[in-house]
């Protein structure tokens, strides 16, 4: 299969009207037919942009995308999911996960070419199996609000309230740095922290680890991907062999050269394809049918 270079090449040259969507969706194709799957990628061009944009997360608009790709698919031969994205919304998430079962079941398998933090992390956690290479990471799935990492807010309670028993002369103090929460939000902090445990342990149930006896596996998995005591970023990239530790099922691209060479390619164009046009996200499946954002135009 073509390399970078050799993909830009091949986009250059190409004479058709759209040479980005149809070099993109050729080997999107040539993936389904390796694998006798249905394909649909989910790429946001985050990596690309000169400035943070909301289409870039996952968010309820999405579903109107992949309800648009799942259209006349197949549903018996499954589908393999390829995700590029920052992560997003968590209910948003939920419900793409939800609908995505209500399609294909559990017959699903996530492909991360490169990065599927946060909440992308928790959907691969809902599929039967993650396909990922030396180049790929997964991301901690602890909630944040607006940048805010909902761990951190409760570790920042639980330390004033341990350093005003020990000395009240640092009340004043404390006061300027828990002030800038309003009332609920710890409450809401805790919340988002037990939602997004609770969903991910479910799907890993009922998906990667159905019918086995695997709760404490699971636990080990949630506590791993969850705790900013280990993580202490929520932007950290965890590695395929930590990832294998804490028991999460992952197929290595590098054990199928065939496989690895078409996700790498295919990888390639949607990063052209960001590079080179104004789209900011894309979810397209392997017949062609792609919903596109598009943004201004790079310069």
């Amino acid at each position: 299969m073509p390399d970078w270079n050799e993909v830009l090449r091949e986009i250059q040259d190409h004479k058709l009207e759209s040479p980005l969507d149809a070099v993109r969706r050729q080997y999107l194709n040539k993936l389904s037919e390796k694998t006798d799957r249905n394909v649909i990628a989910y790429y946001s061009g985050w990596l690309n942009a000169a400035r943070p944009s909301p289409v870039f997360v996952i968010n309820d608009e999405d579903k109107n995308a992949f309800m648009a790709t799942i259209h006349k698919l197949e549903r018996n031969k499954g589908l393999d999911l390829i995700l590029h994205t920052p992560g997003g919304d968590l209910a948003a998430a939920e419900s793409l996960v939800d609908y995505l079962r209500q399609m294909f079941g559990t017959n699903i398998r996530a492909i991360v070419p490169q990065l599927a933090m946060s909440a992308g992390t928790m959907i691969a956690c809902a599929c039967k199996k993650i396909i990922m290479g030396k180049q790929s990471n997964l991301g901690p799935i602890d909630p944040q609000f607006n940048g805010v990492p909902a761990n951190g807010v409760i570790a920042e309670f639980n330390q004033a309230i341990e350093e005003i028993k020990k000395d009240p002369a640092t009340i004043p103090l404390w006061q300027s740095i828990i002030g800038k929460y309003h009332p609920s939000f710890l409450g809401s902090c805790q919340h988002a922290i037990l939602w997004s445990k609770q969903i991910v342990a479910e799907w890993l149930r009922t998906g990667m680890f159905d019918g086995e006896d695997a709760e404490e596996k699971i636990r080990k998995i949630i506590e791993g991907l969850s705790d900013s005591e280990t993580t202490y970023n929520h932007a950290r990239h965890i590695h395929v062999e930590k990832l294998e530790k804490l028991g999460l099922r992952i197929e290595k691209m590098e054990e199928d050269d065939d496989l690895q060479d078409l996700v790498l390619t295919v990888h390639h164009t949607y990063m052209h394809t960001f590079a080179m046009s104004p789209a900011l996200k894309i979810v397209e499946n392997h017949r062609g049918e792609a919903m596109i954002r598009m943004g201004e135009k790079p310069q």
